[in-house]
Order: C-alpha cells, then structure tokens, then sequence
C-alpha cells in the first residue's frame, strides 16, 4: 500500500528522488460542506512518499463536541482603530461550536474567525492578516475550526506558540482532529497596557482584571503597583468587564485596541515583563495553497514513530541531511491510546507514553528536498500528515 499524506499536488505521474528512487503518485480526496446543504467535494492529487502502509492514529479523528478551552496568547495592536463603542450591546456576539445556522455574509469581504471578543490580541492578527476583512469572533478555538469547516468563514486565525508562555497545546491537537490547512503565520508583539476608567489613575485601582497569562506576563508591574490580581476569560473580555460593570478601582490589562473600543483610559503601556514577546499565530483554510520556490516557505507536519532505539534521532535526522533548517518540535501524547509497551512477551513489562510530533521546518513542498526527506521519514513513521505548506512571516 501507499502512504497517504495529506497536502497538495506537487506533481502527477511520478515523483523522483535522487537519494530514494522513483514514487508512484497516487490520487486523493477530501471532502466538506458547501453553503451548509450541499456536499461537494474537492479532489487533490497527493504526493505518495514511500510504499510502507501507515496507520492513522485515533486522535486524527474528528471530535463533535467542543473541548476545554486552554489558555490564550497574546499579540500587539495595530496603530489604526475606529473608535470605542457606547453601547457594548452592539459589538459582535462571539460563534458558539452550535451556531450552525449564522448568515455566511454577503461575500464581499474575507470573513476570518478568532477566539474571544472583539479586542482581543487574535483579532489585532486576524487585521494584520487581513487588513479590510469582517472580523468573527468565536467563544472558542474548536468554534473558529468548525466555522471554517461549515462555510461560515473563510479563514480562521489562531495562536500557536508565545515566546514567553509556549506552546498553545490545545490548537495543535485540533490541528490533527480537523482537515484544515495551515496556509500562512502571523508574528505579532506583545503589549500589553494597563486600562482603567476615564478620570481614574494608577493609584486609584486595588485590583486588575485579564487573563491568566496576561497576568504573569505583567507580574512585575502589577506586584509594585500593588494590584489584586483576578483571571478573566480572555484579556479583551477583562476591558469588556471593567468598561460595563464601571467600577471605578478596578482595571483591565488588554491591547490598546480594546481600550478604544470599550473606551478605557491607557493609564500605561508596555507592562510587560519581557520587552521581547511574540506570539505566532496561524491562518487556517478549507483548501491549501499552492507552494512556490519564489520567497521562504515553511512547511508543517505531524507524525508518530515505529519502536526502536535512536528512531527520533533517525526521523529528525532526514532533515539535517538534506540541509533543512527546522523551527519548531512539538510532542503530545496520543490522548487515545498513550502508552505502549515495551516488551509485551513478560507480564508487568514496562510502558511508556506514545507521542506525537509536530514538526516546522523551512523549506518548500514544491521543493524536491522536503520531498525527499518525506520519503526517509516515512521508513520509520507508522502515520504522517502534512498540515500545510505556506510562506513564511518576516515579523515586520
């Protein structure tokens, strides 16, 4: 059998490798929901990289409920708003995982999804991204994958890793449960403002209103400040708090951005411990994009190891022979099957967890070196997928 590895056509036929020899191509598909009635389908050649059979494993399948949201990064806000809203009933409810029957909207704008309300840090990179796009908040992360899943939107822009908090776990594995592409990144710095109540000062606030890792973040500030701090579900939803219940001696720390929409006072900016944090977020599609050789790309992927000693060193290995740089190596344990047994023959043999790994690296899939070392890693993966192959962020 043929490995099936989920990305887009590089080329149909045959697929040559000087270091591994000659692939036979083999044919694909992938289906969604059109418009919420109609299902429609849309076919892709994959790329097959090796002739060894690969297993899915369990956590690939798709969930139908939503999960436990984790916690949220943040980014930088961007220099333009239009200015705050008096009456915070008419901002934009967030999507729920349920909402199936929300208007797709008239078209004429791109419609990208977020988590949380607007304000918030990944709606500051669904803007980067998409300077004129419709902005659609969702109450979580598995909203935002199913709403692009369904057609309601037609990109989803989500945070991934923060310099100072790490990794957001929970999106990568979402990433494995739904059959989106990762089709570009956004880098966005951190700055996080304390805000307060028009006419209120620093010294007039006791306590102050964000979300956890905001809250580390700013742990220096806040503590010589003297500041109770109280999590909220999001940061922009802290500034939501504070500009509706008006209380006077309590704050918020959130973007700029949302101290304009919710109109707050900045009583000051950048109280952030670590002057350089960055969030990464990616931006999520139904289809992949076509990768070229024409500007730095990176490609991601997913996959899990056969038993044997030194078989990660082997798998990262494909790559540093071909001279691929990687970025990013994340691992998780299969949530549905996480331990595996050594030696199964003896009773009360030893376990351990079975990992996943996730794997950035700077290179094309149009380029015949990821697509070599695709083919090597495929000797020692029992699964692979390919999550997306898109141009690089240059963090301007």
């Amino acid at each position: 059998m043929a490995l099936r590895v989920d990305t887009i056509i590089l080329r149909c036929g045959v697929l040559s490798c000087p270091d591994l020899g000659t692939r036979a191509c083999l044919g694909g598909g992938l289906s969604f929901k059109r418009d919420l009635g109609r299902l429609g389908k849309w076919d892709c050649c994959c790329a097959v990289l090796g002739q060894k059979a690969i297993t899915p494993v369990d956590d690939e399948k798709p969930l139908n409920h939503g999960g436990a949201t984790e916690p949220r990064s943040g980014g930088a806000q961007p220099t333009k708003h239009t200015g705050f809203h008096r009456d915070l009933n008419s901002l934009p409810r967030p999507l729920t995982a349920t909402d199936l029957s929300s208007s797709r909207g008239d078209g004429s704008k791109v419609r990208v999804a977020y988590q949380g309300v607007p304000g918030s840090y990944s709606e500051d990179a669904a803007l980067k991204a998409y300077p004129n796009c419709e902005t659609v908040p969702c109450d979580e992360y598995e909203a935002a994958f199913k709403a692009v899943e369904l057609w309601l939107v037609d990109k989803a822009v989500l945070p991934i890793e923060n310099s100072v908090g790490g990794s957001i776990h929970r999106n990568y594995d979402l990433l494995l449960r739904h059959r989106l592409h990762i089709v570009g990144e956004v880098q966005l710095d951190v700055n996080h403002c304390l805000l307060g109540l028009p006419g209120v000062r620093k010294e007039d606030l006791k306590r102050v209103l964000s979300h956890p890792q905001a809250l580390d973040q700013c742990k220096k500030t806040l503590s010589e400040l003297g500041l109770v701090r109280i999590s909220a579900e999001d940061a922009a939803g802290a500034a939501q708090i504070v500009a509706s219940e008006h209380v006077r001696d309590t704050g918020a720390v959130a973007s700029a951005r949302a101290a304009a929409i919710y109109g707050l006072n900045i009583l000051q900016e950048g109280i952030q411990d670590d002057a350089d944090n960055v969030t990464r977020f990616i931006i999520l599609a139904r289809e992949p994009v076509i990768p070229g050789t024409d500007r730095p790309y990176k490609t991601s992927i997913v996959f899990s190891l056969e038993e044997g000693p030194g078989v990660l060193f082997k798998a990262l290995a494909v790559f540093a022979l071909r001279g691929i740089n990687l970025t990013k190596i994340e691992s998780r344990p299969q949530r549905k099957r996480p331990l595996r047994i050594v030696d199964d023959s003896n009773k009360g043999s030893a376990k351990y967890f079975d990992y996943l790994f996730y794997i950035d690296f700077e290179a094309s899939m149009a380029d015949p070196r990821a697509q070599c070392a695709l083919g090597h890693l495929q000797e020692f993966a029992r699964f692979l997928r390919v999550l997306g192959s898109y141009p690089m962020d240059s963090h301007t």
